[in-house]
């Protein structure tokens, strides 16, 4: 155990020593929070202004205004949150990357130290500083809205975004191992990061909505974690927000929204549960974890 510590412990400052690895890692949140604030935020709200007027009859527009502004925001910032995880956990895991480069990785494995240990190190690096980055994401969520004047989530809230944070960085940490087990140069690993932080917006249905999107592009969709990482999150961020803003409504209107907006992931009749996400979450880590043992044991340095 000692030398899996003193490997986190490395991992993890040799990134968060690196200005431009941090800021880079956080690039995807910045740009999906400006798509949503100057664009998209918009466009969003005033869809869910003008469904409340349609079905609830008479309403104080200004409160809807306010109402659908909020939980949108919300919306936005449990989609950042998988976006954070899965970035984050990608570029700290292009440490390992690195070192192979630059032939560091040939000498740990000349010492007594084992690969699964060597393995776990790189892991557990990405997700403890993954999941750090997250909450302090959240945390910067919350301020906000605490300037703009709208209510802070409760304890029970924060604690379960925790959890989901914690699980979701773990899962997409491992992903990330396996995916630097098949990349040997930093070169190959700056694009692969590059395609993902495009990629990871729209395959969470963040960047769109997901009633934006074709059927076969959302069926696909929701066979990857992604999306029912982001999914579980925006349960807890917006429970409460779609209470207020929906007051008064048919309960059809609050489902299809849910729907629409990839809050509730459907599969035909049936809505996936929290724990059937969790269970679809760890079987991908499994799988990750798996896969990257059998690859790493065969896997020759260059």
């Amino acid at each position: 155990m000692k030398e899996i510590g003193y490997l986190v412990k490395r991992n993890s400052l040799l990134f968060l020593r690196e200005r431009s690895a941090v800021f880079f890692s956080l690039l995807s949140m910045l740009i999906v929070l400006a798509l949503m604030v100057i664009f998209l935020g918009r466009m969003n709200s005033q869809t869910l202004v003008d469904l409340l007027s349609e079905w609830g009859g008479e309403r104080d527009l200004a409160a809807d205004e306010r109402n659908a502004a909020y939980l949108i925001q919300l919306w936005t910032l449990a989609g950042i949150l998988v976006v954070n995880a899965v970035t984050v956990t990608l570029t700290v895991t292009g440490i390992m990357v690195q070192d192979e480069t630059e032939k560091r990785l040939a000498a740990f494995y000349v010492t007594p130290v084992s690969r699964l240990k060597l393995s776990l190190g790189y892991i557990l690096s990405a997700w403890l500083v993954g999941t750090g980055m997250c909450l302090l994401t959240l945390a910067a969520g919350e301020g906000y809205f605490a300037l703009r004047g709208y209510g802070l989530l409760g304890a029970g809230s924060v604690l379960a975004l925790g959890g989901m944070i914690a699980l979701n960085t773990f899962v997409f940490a491992t992903i990330a191992y396996l995916f630097a087990l098949s990349v040997h140069n930093s070169s190959a690993w700056s694009g692969l990061l590059t395609i993902v932080g495009t990629l990871v917006g729209f395959v969470g249905g963040i960047y769109l909505p997901m009633d934006s999107l074709s059927a076969p592009v959302q069926s696909a969709l929701k066979c990857l974690p992604v999306l029912h990482g982001a999914s579980m999150m925006r349960e807890v961020c917006t429970e409460e927000a779609i209470v207020e803003t929906f007051a008064g409504m048919p309960q059809g209107a609050e489902d299809i929204f849910r729907e629409a907006m990839g809050i509730s992931v459907m599969a035909g009749e049936h809505k996936f549960s929290p724990g059937e996400q969790v269970l679809i979450l760890l079987l991908y880590a499994i799988i990750a974890i798996v896969a990257g043992a059998a690859l790493s044991r065969r896997r020759k340095l260059r």
